[in-house]
């Protein structure tokens, strides 16, 4: 089961429904549908989207996607006694948190001539196989991560975006 919080905090109406979203975000969820899973999609400005990118990637400028696994501290056992919340809390997998600047997403869309909800489909998929671990560093990550995200839009109806 996948726990999606979405968040909207500028209103924008050109984002997908939540029921789309989950509907993508279950299908990059690489062999892990064992475990339940929660998922923060958070929709930014520009103004927003830059801050973060310049704060966590030193890039001056708004992004479409940026991701961030959700790191889960560790606990030492002679310290914390597990509850039960403690153990069902660990046994949820909280993924991460993915951000999408709506300006930007709605840009690229028109200039590389996309529907907009496939592009927002594409950003879903891609931000979260980057909450999974994979990556695009070098060509062979990239060939990997891209040929995913193809598979999974297939399966979701959608073209290859690339």
């Amino acid at each position: 089961m996948i726990e999606l919080d979405v968040q909207n905090p500028y209103g924008y109406t050109t984002i997908p429904q939540e029921d789309d979203l989950k509907k993508w975000v279950e299908a990059a969820i690489q062999g892990n549908s064992k475990h339940d899973f929660s998922v923060v999609i958070r929709f930014v400005n520009e103004e927003e989207g830059k801050t973060l990118n310049h704060a966590y990637r030193q890039k001056k400028y708004a992004t479409n996607v940026l991701s961030f696994p959700f790191e889960e501290p560790q606990f030492t056992t002679d310290i914390i006694e597990l509850s039960d919340a403690l153990t069902q809390h660990l046994e949820h997998q909280h993924l991460g948190d993915i951000v999408l600047c709506e300006a930007v997403v709605r840009r690229e869309a028109h200039q590389q001539e996309k529907q907009l909800q496939h592009h927002w489909a594409h950003l879903v998929v891609h931000g979260v196989l980057h909450l999974q671990g994979y990556d695009h560093l070098d060509d062979k990550e990239a060939a990997l991560m891209e040929s995913l995200e193809v598979k999974i839009l297939a399966t979701l109806g959608f073209k290859n975006p690339y």
